[in-house]
């Protein structure tokens, strides 16, 4: 047990072995992902001080301000927020799944997977935004059982897991140029728009699924985390302590993704932050296991943070949080290309 570790007992005679670091770590990103949706909040054409922010959300503040607090910037910032979340928590089930770095859902297929399902509704059927949503959750959700089911073979194995979703993705990726071809002008705009990934104009419409999906999917990723984390140690000895190996694996890869495509049919693709989120988390708590709680407020405070980062660095709703993400993730993905090529695993 590391010097971080405690022990806490409760009533029933149960005892909780608890990481002080960890969960330090967790009240920190949490604390960081409050403060900036605060920020985000005040942020834009008519800005508004941390202050009246915290007045107004308490019920105290001008008829203005309630209404641009309330209608127009909170719905933003909590699917950031849930989104931001249920990204890192996939993430970290995939590469816990894999025991690969790189074994992350915008990596091995899924995101570009709902993607793809948005573009075949916007293309084919110029479906309105709900129809779009739920194409998105659909072609998730195909692509989620078409690579788990080519993946096994007497069960599944993560390098062949990583290996058939960058295949996927890379067929995905095909399909969804070759929906834009066939798009008129406007039907490709809109996909554009969309396939950036953005936070911009979201209202309540996209908040309460997403909720629903995290208040379902959350605590089922949450109460297999021990179990994830004996998988780590490889099949034979989770059998041994008592976790049933298969059952475990397609719980939660089918619950990380869902989250995906629910993050995906609320904000669009955004990059990179299933890849860093759980890695990151791993880095700062310096815990064994797939650190869930510690990736699901990582990957919010990035998300949030970034949408903050990219409206007070070009401008109110200039620059798509994804477009952000996607630059800053793809040298963080070159930069663990490198660490891994130089141990030796890829």
């Amino acid at each position: 047990m590391s010097l971080s570790a405690r022990t806490v007992r409760t009533g029933g005679g149960l005892s909780l072995r608890v990481d002080a670091r960890a969960a330090l770590v967790v009240l920190l990103l949490l604390a960081l992902a409050a403060a900036a949706s605060v920020a985000l909040i005040g942020t834009g054409d008519f800005p508004i001080s941390p202050a009246d922010v915290l007045r107004t959300l308490t019920g105290g503040g001008t008829p203005a301000q309630d209404v641009i607090v309330h209608d127009l910037r909170l719905p933003r910032v909590l699917v950031g927020l849930l989104a931001g979340g249920s990204l890192g928590l996939a993430g970290a089930v995939f590469q816990s799944v894999s025991r690969n770095p790189l074994g992350s859902p915008d990596v091995i297929g899924f995101g570009q997977g709902s993607a793809a399902g948005a573009l075949v509704v916007i293309v084919l059927f110029h479906g309105d935004p709900f129809a779009v949503s739920a194409g998105a959750v659909a072609g998730g959700i195909g692509t989620g059982l078409a690579v788990y089911l080519l993946a096994w073979k007497k069960g599944i194995n993560g390098y062949r897991l990583v290996l058939v979703g960058i295949g996927a993705a890379a067929v995905l990726t095909g399909l969804r140029d070759y929906l834009m071809t066939k798009a008129d002008l406007v039907d490709a705009t809109r996909s554009m728009i969309w396939m950036v990934g953005s936070l911009n104009g979201r209202d309540w419409s996209q908040v309460w699924p997403l909720l629903c999906a995290a208040a379902v999917l959350f605590p089922l990723v949450l109460g297999h985390g021990r179990a994830l984390r004996m998988l780590e140690m490889g099949d034979d000895a989770a059998h041994a302590l008592g976790v049933r190996a298969e059952r475990t694996r397609l719980v939660v890869m089918a619950s990380a993704v869902l989250l995906t495509a629910a993050a995906t049919a609320a904000a669009g693709p955004i990059g990179f932050v299933a890849l860093a989120a759980p890695q990151l988390a791993r880095r700062l708590t310096r815990a064994a296991g797939p650190n869930l709680f510690a990736a699901a407020a990582m990957g919010a405070a990035l998300l949030v943070g970034a949408d903050w980062a990219s409206q007070r660095l070009f401008g109110a709703d200039k620059l798509p949080v994804g477009a952000l993400t996607g630059m800053f993730g793809g040298c963080y993905l070159l930069w663990l290309l490198f660490k891994e090529r130089k141990a030796g695993r890829v």
